[in-house]
């Protein structure tokens, strides 16, 4: 969901510079601009003399400009950090019965899903990967099913064996899990 939602802001930010860049450089090569755009020569300002002092006289009006972009500028910060998040979960908190807990690092609990899936029949190939928070981590799998495979049989036996293993193995309440299926690219057999 953060991706679509980020590709969207983005998008819709880069077509709004992109028109009014439009804008400005046909406005520089003299080209007819649209009748709303502020700006008619090389030597306007955003608000004129005039509109700044007619503006002074209101009391409301510097605080509220500054508030909306003191709020524009926390907001860009906060999407630019939200760029360097990690996607995959690096630890998970496992209750060890004394009270302290114990980190289990992610990278090892997605290798043991991946190898017991992968081993799981009609499995060629398993991918997974931790995400959400150390203390309630969601799954997601991708099985590369072999031709002949069955995928309800598949999940079943994935959400029976090896995930079931690994939420046990954690001491985890619960493992949600997004599993993606795919079938191998095998040759047409022939019949005689």
């Amino acid at each position: 969901m953060f991706r679509i939602v980020n590709r969207v802001l983005l998008g819709l930010l880069g077509l709004v510079l992109l028109l009014a860049g439009g804008v400005v450089v046909a406005q520089g090569q003299g080209w007819s601009v649209p009748g709303w755009w502020p700006y008619s020569g090389p030597h306007d300002v955003l608000l004129t003399r005039h509109n700044r002092q007619r503006y002074r006289d209101d009391g409301w009006w510097w605080p509220v400009i500054i508030a909306a972009l003191t709020v524009i500028v926390v907001l860009a910060l906060c999407w630019l950090l939200a760029q360097f998040r990690r996607a995959r979960l690096a630890e998970i908190l496992v209750d060890s019965g004394d009270g302290e807990g114990a980190l289990l690092r992610g990278r090892a609990l997605e290798g043991v899903l991946e190898s017991e899936a992968g081993s799981l029949d009609g499995v060629a190939h398993a991918r997974a990967r931790l995400t959400g928070r150390r203390t309630a981590p969601a799954a997601r799998v991708q099985l590369l099913l072999e031709p002949h495979a069955d995928p309800g049989g598949a999940v079943n036996r994935l959400t029976d064996e090896a995930l079931a293993h690994a939420r046990g193995s954690a001491g985890l309440e619960a493992l949600p899990a997004e599993v993606r299926l795919r079938a191998a690219k095998h040759r047409p057999e022939r019949v005689n």
